[in-house]
């Protein structure tokens, strides 16, 4: 089969069942498995160039509804009556489920149903030490620095967050996604800052972003290590990849 991906989660999503051979075009952000690298470049997610797509003869496009404004590449695709699955994970049970239902669609179930259990199995081993911890720090997600964008309670990172035996700050927010305040972060008190801005890579986050603040000493921080740069991609796509974050997460905040 030929498929196309245009976002960077479902082309991960395809490494982690191990199908990106059948991969024949992707979008400009999509940067991992290194072997993607080589592949035609269909232009960025939220600006999908869909003449180069029917130029590739695809079978299957795995579209996605993850970051707002995919939607116009989900009614190009139905207006040029071009195959595709749309994808929309909120969860790590959404991820579980994309793994069947994207393995289905190109025929090969089997390995979606395997691809799956491995991704819960490690989730729930994780899940397991988790249930030990009985001093449960306070994590503050920092999506974006300025305004400030902060994960609520309808998204991985707060499921992310408990199973690695924390919490949310902000998961008493009935949001996916929260604009709010330095004031605001600081009344809530968190042991750790978690730094992980959107497309921007980890050597670009500077921790003094943070320090400069107003009020920061009344966090009252031992020294920066409080203060966590994560890397986006682990962080802030909803792919398999997540996992990794998770597991990368618990040895950080219990070392």
């Amino acid at each position: 089969m030929r498929v196309i991906s245009i976002c960077p989660s479902n082309t991960e999503l395809m490494e982690f069942l191990g199908l990106t051979h059948l991969l024949v075009g992707v979008d400009d952000f999509s940067d991992w498995p290194a072997q993607v690298a080589n592949l035609p470049r269909l232009g960025p997610d939220l600006s999908i160039n869909m003449d180069l797509v029917e130029e590739l003869k695809p079978d299957m496009v795995l579209a996605s509804l993850s970051v707002p404004g995919m939607e116009k590449n989900v009614e190009a695709l139905v207006e040029r009556g071009i195959p595709h699955l749309v994808l929309n994970p909120q969860s790590l049970s959404d991820i579980e489920e994309d793994l069947i239902k994207t393995a289905e669609v190109l025929q090969n179930r089997e390995r979606g149903i395997e691809a799956a259990k491995e991704f819960r199995s490690r989730i729930e081993k994780v899940k397991e030490r988790g249930k030990t911890i009985q001093d449960r720090p306070a994590l503050y997600w920092e999506w974006w620095p300025k305004p400030i964008f902060t994960p609520g309670k309808i998204n991985w990172l707060t499921e992310i967050s408990e199973i690695a035996g924390g919490r949310n700050i902000f998961a008493d927010v009935e949001l996916a996604s929260i604009q709010t305040d330095w004031e605001d972060v600081l009344s809530r008190k968190p042991d750790f800052i978690c730094l992980a801005w959107v497309g921007v890579q980890k050597a670009k986050v500077q921790k003094n972003v943070v320090t400069k603040r107003p009020s920061f000493e009344k966090l009252d921080y031992k020294n920066e290590s409080q203060i966590l740069i994560l890397e986006e991609e682990l962080y802030c796509r909803p792919s398999p990849r997540l996992v990794e974050g998770l597991e990368k997460l618990y040895k950080i905040i219990h070392p």
